[in-house]
């Protein structure tokens, strides 16, 4: 009796934080996982060696390929080498504030890019007569100045920086593709979702990680920007859930994925502070530096449709958020003590 061959899963991004949490979640549900990952001179798969395996070893169910969402014919090749099941498209320039210093890239990556891979999906589909079913990272940022509160999958979009302008362009991409191409494709409008992986140079890893060393005496001060901004936060890998519940309807459509909770930059900061007994007004200052030429000032999600259709809710709080990545960026205070201390023993008896 022969085994059911494993779906599988192509996923762009998979060295970030949601690729990595979505890498995992697939590999629990049996599939077998392939990541494009940017050709460059040092790794950047720190987030996925704990379930990265030799591809030569036999069984292995997860294999790395390069590629880059700049280059069409590269994306055509891996999918047609790849005959994936699922696609799922989170690679980006995701970085809000970086995207007015480098719009240009930002479009080409979040925007083009898109549509290269989306051209890719159609064009395997074509040769192989077989659906695959595409998962596109849509985000909060698209509604910018919001026209309502809470935003819904109707609300205006009205982006307010080049990444929100870009991320616009992707979704209406993915919908044009599923209504003239008749693919199944899903665009997920992810309000900010945050983990101990998240970048440092996201606000809330920046206020966990200064949180830490601040604790340990590794750092004096906190440098912020907006602290008024309002956001929906909830945890990334209750996010994923949604990604992959998406792709197992019967037709693609469009969710926002949110707690429907939102509270601000500050009080973010207050519950982190806190959590180690120390009082965030006695560390942050604010650096006209850090704020964005135009600001977003609330995102609020309203996550019904989410709820009732594909049965998705989150599972993490914001207060349980706010610990965990205080707890981990802690432990990662004490090592980097641990080891700036051995190396000033070192240094004294030189």
């Amino acid at each position: 009796m022969s085994s059911i061959p494993a779906r599988r899963a192509l996923i762009t991004g998979i060295t970030g934080q949601d690729g990595s949490y979505l890498a995992e979640f697939l590999l629990d549900k049996g599939y077998e996982v392939h990541g494009i990952i940017r050709r460059s001179s040092s790794f950047n798969t720190d987030r996925i060696e704990h379930i990265y395996q030799d591809p030569h070893e036999k069984g292995v169910r997860m294999k790395l390929h390069y590629g880059d969402l700049a280059d069409s014919a590269g994306l055509m090749r891996l999918v047609q080498e790849v005959k994936p099941d699922e696609v799922y498209n989170l690679g980006a320039q995701s970085h809000v504030r970086v995207s007015f210093d480098e719009p240009e890239y930002t479009v080409d990556v979040v925007g083009t890019g898109t549509q290269r891979l989306l051209e890719a999906v159609r064009a395997y589909q074509d040769w192989a007569g077989k659906q695959v079913r595409y998962y596109q990272a849509s985000s909060s940022e698209m509604f910018g100045k919001v026209h309502e509160v809470p935003q819904r999958e109707t609300t205006p979009f009205h982006p307010r920086s080049p990444y929100g302008c870009a991320k616009v362009m992707g979704h209406w991409l993915t919908v044009n593709y599923r209504e003239s191409y008749g693919m199944h494709a899903s665009c997920g409008i992810l309000f900010n979702h945050e983990s101990p992986r998240r970048g440092e140079t996201f606000v809330t890893r920046k206020i966990t990680r200064a949180v830490g060393r601040i604790k340990l005496g590794l750092q004096d001060k906190l440098y912020m920007g907006n602290m008024t901004a309002q956001r929906d936060w909830g945890f990334a890998g209750d996010y994923i859930e949604a990604m992959w519940m998406m792709l197992q309807q019967p037709e693609g459509d469009d969710y926002v994925v949110a707690t429907g909770t939102m509270i601000s930059v500050q009080e973010f900061a207050d519950m982190c502070f806190a959590q180690v007994g120390l009082d965030s007004k006695d560390f942050i200052e604010i650096d006209p530096r850090y704020f964005r030429p135009a600001e977003v000032e609330e995102l609020l999600g309203d996550p019904t449709k989410a709820k009732e259709k594909l049965g998705w809710e989150p599972k993490t709080s914001v207060e349980e958020l706010a610990r965990m990545m205080v707890e981990s960026d802690l432990e990662l205070a004490r090592r980097e003590k641990t080891l700036r201390d051995a190396g000033h023993q070192v240094a004294g008896r030189i």
